[in-house]
């Protein structure tokens, strides 16, 4: 099949908010520089994701420039070890080889549609900023990628390929030099340039990042749907995915929330452990 649709099927209560919140979390907690350019943000994409044109758009370069859809696989060698069936969501087919460059497409394109001459972005592990290199170069698009140098030295290929991409690249040497301080570099660089459009990767941070990031990952589960109900003509028992920022389990969770029979498990790393108290996650352990 190679027709793709984003359906609006339960959309409102997967991906809207309410002033930026779902339920008791979400919300906007940011310098008042900050909050003008985001409440613009909000505003032009409430506005434009449901306008045709840009939906016509945004399939159009998944279909033809990312190669969705993407196959559903079913592991059968898997399947016979742990004596269930496994299929797999293979997102590391598309264009530049993860999830993550649904999410770019999707916010360049608003980007260009709000006239921003440059797009910046953190990356930790890289993928995101090959994604947002990529998703720039292929409208002509300025591209700054800010990483921590601790990260860089461990992701020195997908250092290597958001370089050839022609995107710069920006070390932090500021505390541990990983994540959180390319976040707050890029931050700092985004406050600073009005014409800057700060292209964020994850199912994280203030509004309306958390809804942009939900919708245009919803992809994976719209797909993943009509792909097993063809498959096997029901919806699976269970889904997995792992969780780390989340863009790729909202992509895959979203389609199937109200499908009261379909049990969801999310995996976060564990670090060293949750007795040691040396682990990231947050979610498992964490507290509101």
């Amino acid at each position: 099949m190679n027709t793709i649709t984003i359906e609006k099927e339960n959309e409102v209560k997967q991906f809207d908010s309410i002033n930026g919140r779902f339920g008791e979390f979400g919300g906007m907690y940011v310098p008042p520089v900050l909050e003008s350019k985001l409440l613009n943000l909000a505003s032009v994409f409430d506005e434009i994701k449901n306008s045709k044109k840009f939906e016509e758009e945004f399939i159009y370069y998944l279909k033809t420039y990312v190669g969705r859809p993407s196959p559903l696989y079913y592991a059968n060698n898997l399947s016979d070890l742990v004596g269930s069936k496994i299929y797999l969501k293979r997102e590391d087919l598309n264009h530049t080889g993860s999830h993550k460059i649904n999410n770019t497409i999707g916010q360049i394109l608003v980007a260009k549609h709000m006239g921003a001459t440059e797009i910046v972005a953190e990356t930790g592990a890289g993928q995101h900023g090959v994604a947002t290199a990529t998703a720039a170069a292929l409208f002509g698009m300025k591209c700054k990628i800010f990483m921590g140098a601790k990260d860089a030295e461990r992701q020195k290929m997908n250092v290597s390929r958001i370089k050839l991409l022609g995107a710069d690249m920006v070390l932090t040497h500021e505390g541990r030099g990983t994540l959180k301080d390319a976040v707050d570099a890029a931050l700092g660089y985004y406050i600073e340039n009005p014409d800057v459009f700060y292209l964020l990767g994850s199912q994280v941070g203030p509004h309306p990042y958390p809804t942009m990031v939900g919708y245009f990952q919803s992809i994976i589960g719209k797909e993943a749907k009509k792909q097993i109900l063809e498959t096997e003509g029901r919806l699976p028992d269970n889904l997995f995915a792992c969780i780390g920022g989340g863009s790729n389990a909202i992509g895959l969770f979203g389609d199937f929330l109200y499908n009261e029979n379909v049990s969801i498990f999310a995996a976060e790393g564990g670090g060293e452990g949750a007795i040691l108290g040396k682990t990231a996650a947050t979610l498992s352990l964490g507290k509101p």
